[in-house]
Order: structure tokens, then C-alpha cells, then sequence
């Protein structure tokens, strides 16, 4: 089995050597940068870890593995633009080093490049390959428009948001798994299982980048705390308080979120001061580790050595009790 470790630099060497420097440089110098902006590369990664642990061939999971990380960053790059986000890994956003019209036309290009990696997988699972690729990015879409209408909303449901996020954030990660499941011909039970076990692992993450906006150390997390506040965003923190808090404490949170302008720092002040009172953080910390949990439960499931299972275990435990 490989470590997380060594399967980052084996993907990180395969992106390496790809080209993307073309003519027009327009087009091609904001989809460089964007591929140079190393993350956690989770998503790829999980689709060499799926391919590992059923015993598939890693080499023949790196252009799909790379297909993956091209779809994820043609949505980051799309977002950034409609949620007007200036910063992501501590550098500006495309629509912001250049313009929105080369962000868009960039991240086009990252999903119709995208296509060009997935195609190269065996022709006997590329419709299974292709089905999943393309619901799942139409999925994103769908979950996008949903945060977009959140905006213009004025109560947005537990139940809603939780749906939004797992379209727009976990069934990426359960796509990503799911892939490396085929490309290693896993029965398809375990090819489901290893799927819903990434769907939580998904739900959980986008929990904790929620909790970690209020709650995270600045210095650790690498940015400002409280921007979701700042911003109005309907995150799992306001919609959970919004259940749970009593009609007078609703009427409150509603008229800070909607109505009265307040300094940043004292609006951060009065949100924290709210949630700690109804006791938001362990609330939300309750719900990543059930989402753990249960994703813990659907990997138990599969048929295979566990050993095997390890690496997955970890990588899905480092994620959930991140600190940035």
C-alpha cells in the first residue's frame, strides 16, 4: 500500500510533467497558476488511494487522478468569481490577477482539458468513468446555483443547506473514490461503499472549513477568522443556530445578518457570542464526527484486507480534525 505522502509526489510528478504553457498565454497563463497553487491535492489523491486498496494499477489512475484535480479547479475558479473572492491559498484568485472574462474562459478550458484525461481510461469502464465524471460536475452546478440563491433567502434550512453542500463539495469527493474503485475493477458493492464513504468524508470536510472560519486559531489557519460572517454567508454555523435558538434569539440573528450594519470586528463579536450561547461549536463538531463516522462505517464494508483500509482511515481522521 502506498502512504498519502508518496502518492502526493507521484501525482504531483505526473502534473509536473504535463504542458499547459500554449498560445494565446491569455488563456493558458491563469490555468498554470491555478494548477500551481498546491493544496492538499485530496481529491486526486483519494482516486489513487480507491485504485490502491483494490489492488489497481496507480499508473493507469494518474490521468483520471488528474482529470479529477482539473474539475475541481475549474469550479474553484468559476466560484471565486461569482462569490467574488479575492484570496484562495493565501494568493489572489484569477478573477482578481486578471479579469472575470479570462477566469471564465480559463476555467472552461480546465473542464474541456479535464475530458481529455478522462477519455484515457480502458474503454470497458470509460462509460461508468464518463457517467460519474459528468453527473457529478453537473451536480456542482446544481449545488452552486443553490448557494447562489441562498444569497436571497432570507431563512435557509438545515436540511437545504446540508443538501447544498453535499452537490457542490461531497460528491466530488465520492466521485473521486468511485473512479479509483472502477479503474481497479472493484465489485459494485464495494465501488458503492467506498462512494458514500467519500460523500461523508465530503460532508464532514465542508462542517470543519465552516467551523474553522469562526472557531480556527488565525495564526494556524492561515487567514482571517469570521469572513463567513462578514460576507453573509449561510454556513452550517447560522443555519444550526437558526434550528436550535429560541423565536427571540431567531429574530436577532436575522436582523444582524439582514438588516443592521455593523463594524466588522463587532459583528464577528456578536455572531461568536450568540453561537457560543446555544452552543454551536460542539454542535457542528457533533456532526463532522458523525459524518466520520458513517463513512467509517460504509469503508468497514468493503471486502478487503484491513490493512488495506488503513491509509484511507488516516488520511479521512487528519481531515476532519484539521486546524486550517
Amino acid at each position: 500500500m502506498y502512504t498519502y505522502e508518496e502518492l502526493y509526489k507521484l501525482f504531483s510528478n505526473h502534473l509536473g510533467k504535463q504542458s499547459f504553457s500554449k498560445n494565446p498565454k491569455e488563456l493558458y497563463e491563469p490555468i498554470v497558476y491555478s494548477l500551481s497553487q498546491c493544496g492538499k491535492r485530496l481529491r486526486p489523491i483519494f482516486t489513487l488511494m480507491a485504485c490502491d486498496l483494490f489492488e489497481g494499477n496507480i499508473q493507469k489512475a494518474l490521468p483520471q487522478a488528474l482529470a479529477i484535480e482539473l474539475l475541481h479547479n475549474f469550479t474553484l475558479m468559476h466560484d471565486d468569481l461569482m462569490d467574488q473572492s479575492p484570496i484562495r491559498h493565501g494568493k489572489e484568485t484569477v478573477f482578481k490577477k486578471w479579469n472575470p472574462n479570462m477566469a471564465i474562459l480559463a476555467g472552461d478550458a480546465l473542464y474541456v482539458l479535464a475530458y481529455d484525461y478522462i477519455l484515457q481510461a480502458d474503454l470497458e469502464i470509460l462509460p461508468d468513468i464518463l457517467s460519474t465524471f459528468n453527473k457529478t460536475a453537473l451536480k456542482a452546478c446544481e449545488g452552486q446555483q443553490l448557494d447562489l440563491n441562498f444569497e436571497n433567502r432570507k431563512i435557509v434550512s438545515l436540511a437545504d443547506y446540508i443538501e447544498m453542500i453535499r452537490l457542490k463539495t461531497a460528491l466530488l469527493f465520492g466521485a473521486s473514490l468511485k473512479i479509483g474503485a472502477l479503474i481497479a475493477r472493484a465489485s459494485t458493492e464495494d465501488t458503492q461503499h467506498i462512494y458514500e464513504f467519500g460523500i461523508n468524508i465530503g460532508l464532514g470536510f465542508q462542517l470543519k472549513d465552516d467551523l474553522l472560519d469562526l472557531y480556527g486559531n488565525e495564526k494556524v489557519f492561515g487567514k482571517k477568522t469570521g469572513l463567513d460572517i462578514i460576507e453573509n454567508k449561510k454556513t452550517y454555523l447560522f443555519t444550526k443556530a437558526m434550528a436550535t435558538a429560541d423565536p427571540e434569539t431567531k429574530e436577532l440573528l436575522l436582523d444582524y445578518f439582514h438588516g443592521k450594519e455593523l463594524p466588522e470586528k463587532e459583528k464577528i463579536r456578536y455572531f461568536r457570542k450568540i453561537f457560543d450561547k446555544l452552543d454551536i461549536e460542539k454542535l457542528t463538531n457533533d456532526a463532522i464526527y458523525n459524518y466520520l463516522n458513517t463513512g467509517l462505517e460504509k469503508l468497514d464494508m468493503i471486502d478487503c484486507p484491513e490493512e488495506r483500509k488503513q491509509t484511507l482511515k488516516n488520511l479521512a481522521h487528519t481531515i476532519i480534525s484539521r486546524k486550517k
